[in-house]
C-alpha cells in the first residue's frame, strides 16, 4: 500500500486536489486552486489566512453550501470514503447535518429569528433521526444541558434575539452536535466574541470533540486560537496551501515568509508599544485574473525573478511542508520579529498625575438609565442601567483605552462623550465646557472638537455617495473653506491616511475593509478634532490589515495632535495604543492606571481573568497557562447583583461582596486604582497574569 492509499484509509476527511470557482457576470474567480489536505479521527486541523485566501470557501466546498455560481470543479472531498463533490443535492443533505456539522460565524445571522431556539434544535434532529417530537425535545434539552447553557429549559422557548451573543454561540454549537457528526467545521466561531465568552466557547469545543470522538476543522485568522486548539495548521493564501504543519512545529520554526509575517503582525499584551508593527506590504491578488509565478511574491520581501516565473509546489516532510523558493532560515522562523526587524519609534511618555497640563475631558459621576417598557402604552416596566457612577479625566494628547464585555456600557460611554447621548446624573466637561449644560444647538457647535469612529465603516459610511462628497459635507455642513480649499484638505487627508487621491471617485463598496476604515478616519479628522473616540477601531480585520490601522492610529495622533479613547474588547490592540487602561463591568469602572500598572500588576480579579483568557500565539505558552476563571455568563442590567456587581463570577467573593458596593480606590500608586474589597496581592500577580494565569488570583489560592 502506498503512502497516499494509507493517508486516504485512515483519514476521516481527505480532500486531494480540490478546485473552486465562483462564476460570476463579469469573471470566474478560482477561489481554490489545487486544495489538498487530510483530517484524522479525533484530529483538529486548523486552516488559517487573510479575508479571501480561500479557507471559509474550503469548508463551504467540503459541505456542500457555495454561494451563487460556485461549484466545485476539480479534486476529490472523500468523507468516510464517499465522495461528497460528486453526491447529488439530496444525499448530500443527509450527510450534512448528520456526519458533518457545522458552525458559523456569526450566530445570530445564522439562528431563525422567527424560530423558537428548542424548535431550532429539533429541526435538524427529527430530520435526520427517527424520532417523535417528544424524544426530540428531550434530546434538545439535554444538548443545551451539554454545551452549558444556563436554565436549559427555560431557554428552549426563548427566542434567538433575547440570548447574549455567547449564548447564541452555543445554540450553533449545540445544533452542530445534535445528530452526533464526526466532523465539527467551526468557522471563525468566536471572532465577534468578547475574550471571556472566545475562551469558554473554545474550551467547550476542546472538550466536546474529546468526548465525543469527534474530528475538527477550525477555521480562523487569529493565530492565538490555532495555538492554543489545533493539532495541525494548514496555512492557506490565494486559494492554495502554503504551509502545513504541525502546531508546535510550525510555531517555532516558521518557513513560509506568509506565516512569519502573520505572526510578526501580532500585538501581544505581554510586549511593549515602543515598536512599529510590522504589516504585510500591498493586497492579496485578484482571483479572477490569470497568474504566473508564486502569487505572494508581489508583497514579499524575499522574492526573486524565480518567483515571478515559477509556481513553487509544497515541498518537504510529513510534519512540515512549505510552498516557497525561499523559506525563512532557522534563524528567522524562530521567532516572530526577527525576519522584520522593524526599527522603534520613540514614544512620549503617557501623561501621569504629576503632569500639570489642565484635562481636556473630565467625566464625573455620570449615570445613564434606559427605560424598558412593554404593551401599546409603552409601559414602563424598569430600566437597563447601562453606565452607572463612572468618572475619569483625561489629558490632551493622551490615548486612554476602555475595555471590558460586551454590555458593560463602553461604547454607550463613548456616545455620551461625543454629545450622541446626554447622561442622566454626572457631567462631562470638555475643554472647562459642560456638555450637559448646552442646548442642541451649542452641542452641535462644539461637536466638531470631537468625533467618533465606528466599528463597521460599511454601515456608517452613505454607500449612496462617494468618498469626496462623503469628506466634503462636514466641511459644507459647518461653513469652513471654499471649493478650492475643501479639494485641498480632502487630498491631505487621504494621503494622511495610506489613500490615493483618485479614491474621491469611488463608492465605499468598491473598497476592502481597511481601506474603509482609512476613509473613516479621513473624514472623522476633516473638521480638525482635538478629541477621537474609537470604538472598535479594528476588531472586524484581518490581522495583517489590523497592525496596517493600528501603526495609522499611532501615526496621525503624532501628526494631528489628537486625544483618543479607544473602546475594544482586545486587550491586545489596547495594550498597543493607550497609555491608561480602563476596565469596565456592568456599567462600573473597577479599574483605571497605566498599561504597566493594569497589564503587568492586575488588582480587580476581573482584569486578570480578562488577561489569562487572550490567546498566546505560542502553543507552549497557550496550552501552559492556566485558566482563569471568568464564570458564566454577565448578569443582567436590568438586574445587577448587589454589593459588588462582579461576586456573582468572582473566585474571590466573600460575604462583605453581597452587601458592600467597593469604590475605587488606590492599590499602588495614585495612578492605579481598583474597586474591589479584597485586590490582588501586587507581588502574586504580574506578568503570569497574562502568560501562564497560575498565580493570578494571590497566594492563598482564592
Amino acid at each position: 500500500m502506498t503512502e497516499a492509499q494509507r493517508v486516504e484509509c485512515t483519514s476521516l476527511l481527505r480532500v486531494d486536489g480540490l478546485k473552486t470557482e465562483i462564476r460570476q457576470r463579469h469573471a470566474t474567480i478560482r477561489a481554490i486552486d489545487g486544495v489538498s489536505f487530510s483530517v484524522a479521527q479525533g484530529e483538529t486541523v486548523g486552516l488559517v489566512g487573510e479575508s479571501g485566501s480561500g479557507k471559509t470557501m474550503t469548508g463551504l466546498s467540503i459541505i456542500g453550501l457555495l454561494p451563487p455560481g460556485g461549484r466545485v470543479v476539480g479534486g476529490r472531498i472523500l468523507f468516510l470514503g464517499q465522495d461528497l463533490a460528486r453526491l447529488p443535492a439530496r444525499a448530500m443533505r443527509a450527510v450534512r447535518g448528520s456526519g458533518i456539522g457545522v458552525v458559523f460565524q456569526d450566530p445570530m445571522t445564522s439562528l431563525n429569528p422567527c424560530m423558537t431556539i428548542g424548535d431550532q434544535i429539533v429541526e435538524p434532529i427529527r430530520a435526520h433521526r427517527e424520532s417523535d417530537r417528544k424524544a426530540a425535545r428531550r434530546r434538545a434539552l439535554e444538548l443545551l444541558d451539554l454545551v452549558g447553557v444556563p436554565q436549559a429549559k427555560e431557554r428552549l422557548k426563548d427566542y434567538p434575539h433575547q440570548l447574549s451573543g455567547g449564548l447564541r454561540q452555543r445554540v450553533m454549537i449545540a445544533i452542530a452536535l445534535s445528530c452526533d457528526p464526526k466532523l465539527l467545521i467551526a468557522d471563525e466561531p468566536t471572532t465577534a466574541l468578547d475574550v471571556t465568552i472566545q475562551s469558554e466557547i473554545l474550551e467547550l469545543l476542546g472538550r466536546l470533540k474529546a468526548a465525543l470522538s469527534m474530528s475538527m476543522l477550525l477555521i480562523t485568522h487569529d493565530l492565538g486560537v490555532i495555538a492554543g486548539h489545533a493539532d495541525r495548521v494548514i496555512v492557506m493564501y490565494a486559494g492554495r496551501i502554503v504551509e502545513e504543519a504541525n502546531a508546535s512545529e510550525l510555531f517555532a520554526q516558521t518557513r513560509h515568509p506568509y506565516t512569519g509575517a502573520l505572526l510578526a503582525s501580532i500585538p501581544e499584551v505581554d510586549e511593549g508599544t515602543d515598536r512599529v508593527l510590522y504589516s504585510i506590504p500591498g493586497v492579496p491578488p485578484d482571483l479572477s485574473q490569470d497568474r504566473q509565478g508564486c502569487a505572494f511574491a508581489p508583497r514579499c520581501d524575499r522574492a526573486t525573478g524565480r518567483c515571478e516565473v515559477d509556481d513553487p509546489q509544497l515541498e518537504g516532510c510529513a510534519d512540515h511542508s512549505a510552498a516557497c523558493f525561499n523559506p525563512l532560515t532557522t534563524e528567522e522562523g524562530s521567532g516572530r520579529s526577527p525576519m522584520h526587524a522593524v526599527a522603534v519609534e520613540p514614544r512620549r511618555p503617557p501623561p501621569s498625575s504629576a503632569d500639570k497640563r489642565a484635562p481636556l475631558l473630565v467625566v464625573d459621576h455620570v449615570v445613564k438609565t434606559y427605560p424598558v417598557t412593554t404593551g401599546v402604552l409603552r409601559r414602563r416596566i424598569g430600566a437597563v442601567n447601562a453606565v452607572s457612577d463612572v468618572s475619569f479625566t483625561m489629558t490632551q494628547g493622551e490615548t486612554l483605552g476602555l475595555v471590558g464585555e460586551s454590555g458593560c456600557g463602553k461604547t454607550t460611554l463613548g456616545k455620551m462623550i461625543v454629545a450622541l447621548e446626554r447622561p442622566d446624573a454626572g457631567s462631562i466637561v470638555f475643554d472647562g465646557i459642560d456638555l450637559t449644560k448646552q442646548s442642541n444647538r451649542a452641542t452641535r457647535t462644539m461637536r466638531r472638537n470631537f468625533q467618533l469612529i465606528f466599528q463597521d465603516p460599511y454601515s456608517s459610511l452613505d454607500p449612496r455617495m462617494r468618498v469626496g462628497p462623503a469628506l466634503r459635507e462636514p466641511m459644507v455642513i459647518n461653513a469652513i473653506g471654499n471649493g478650492v480649499s475643501r479639494d485641498r484638505r480632502i487630498t491631505e487627508l487621504l494621503g494622511d491616511v495610506g489613500l490615493s487621491k483618485e479614491a474621491v471617485r469611488y463608492y465605499p463598496h468598491e473598497f476592502s475593509g481597511g481601506q474603509r476604515q482609512r476613509i473613516g478616519f479621513a473624514r472623522a479628522l476633516t473638521l480638525s478634532p482635538r478629541l477621537i473616540v474609537a470604538d472598535e477601531p479594528v476588531s472586524a480585520l484581518d490581522v495583517s490589515i489590523r497592525s496596517q490601522l493600528l501603526n495609522l492610529i499611532k501615526r496621525l495622533q503624532e501628526a494631528h495632535e489628537l486625544t483618543y479613547l479607544v473602546i475594544s474588547h482586545d486587550l491586545s490592540v489596547v495594550r498597543y495604543l493607550a497609555d491608561r487602561i480602563g476596565v469596565m463591568y456592568l456599567g462600573k469602572l473597577v479599574e483605571i492606571g497605566t498599561c504597566e500598572q493594569v497589564y503587568g500588576r492586575p488588582a480587580h480579579p476581573y482584569t486578570a481573568g480578562l488577561l489569562a483568557a487572550v490567546p498566546i500565539p505560542d502553543p507552549a505558552r497557550e496550552r501552559a497557562k492556566r485558566r482563569i476563571p471568568v464564570n458564566g455568563e454577565l448578569p443582567s442590567a436590568r438586574n445587577p447583583p448587589s454589593g459588588c456587581r462582579f461576586r456573582t463570577r468572582c473566585p474571590r467573593a466573600q460575604e462583605r461582596c453581597t452587601v458592600e458596593e467597593p469604590v475605587l480606590q488606590a492599590v499602588s500608586g495614585t495612578d492605579h486604582q481598583a474597586a474591589c474589597h479584597f485586590p490582588l496581592v501586587a507581588t502574586d500577580v504580574g506578568k503570569s497574569a497574562q502568560r501562564d494565569g497560575s498565580r493570578a488570583f494571590g497566594s492563598d489560592g482564592a
